[in-house]
């Protein structure tokens, strides 16, 4: 097969954004859209991080930066050898990013946007519930901030997109920015293929 000039780089698209915004949805039809292009795909969710490589931690400050820096850990490791990390964690402080960003020369920050209004109003594990009520301490958006990211390759809106959108756009800015190859899938034949299509057909007197 003739090369195609596409350097191939690992990538870290690390996901920032409240709980509830939809990262781990839209992380999951990403990865299954970039599988099929015949990419090496791992999603590294933050709920999940937790209770393996992180079980024991708290949501302190320290803890949180700690588990994140692991899951960083694991991301660079991956991107290192030409897969596309996917990490979904809230990671809430803004210099926390900026470190991770600074250690990964392949990382690509993607802000999962939504109100926390929207976030509230989705609300589906009951965890902003039990934090208005007091329930849980040092929760993000409630009672602990949420730095928003300035300055993110990619941003998406998932109080104003579908999650079939957003992907979309992800996958867009990705092409763009040279981390996977354009999907020519649905760009139909070249001129050169049509000539060549027609002259078999015109040999095998089918027109």
């Amino acid at each position: 097969m003739a090369s195609t000039g596409f350097y191939k780089q690992g990538t870290t698209l690390w996901m920032t954004g409240l709980s509830g915004a939809g990262k781990t949805t839209i992380a999951n039809l990403l990865a299954e859209k970039l599988i099929r292009r015949g990419e090496k795909v791992e999603i590294l969710d933050g709920d999940v991080i937790r209770t393996n490589l992180s079980k024991g931690l708290g949501f302190s400050k320290e803890d949180r930066e700690t588990n994140l820096m692991r899951i960083g850990f694991v991301c660079r490791l991956l991107s290192r050898n030409g897969a596309i990390a996917i990490a979904a964690a809230i990671s809430p402080y803004d210099y926390i990013r900026k470190n991770l960003r600074k250690e990964d020369e392949n990382f690509i920050e993607v802000y999962v946007n939504a109100p926390i209004e929207k976030c509230i109003e989705r609300d589906v594990k009951g965890l902003y519930k039990k934090a208005l009520a007091g329930e849980i301490k040092q929760f993000t958006g409630i009672d602990d901030p949420y730095e928003a990211p300035e300055d993110a390759e990619i941003e998406v809106h998932t109080d104003k997109e579908t999650v079939e959108e957003s992907v979309e756009f992800i996958l867009r800015r990705m092409e763009e920015l040279g981390r996977i190859e354009p999907d020519r899938s649905d760009e139909g034949y070249s001129s050169e293929e049509e000539a060549f299509i027609q002259k078999r057909l015109e040999a095998l007197g089918y027109i």
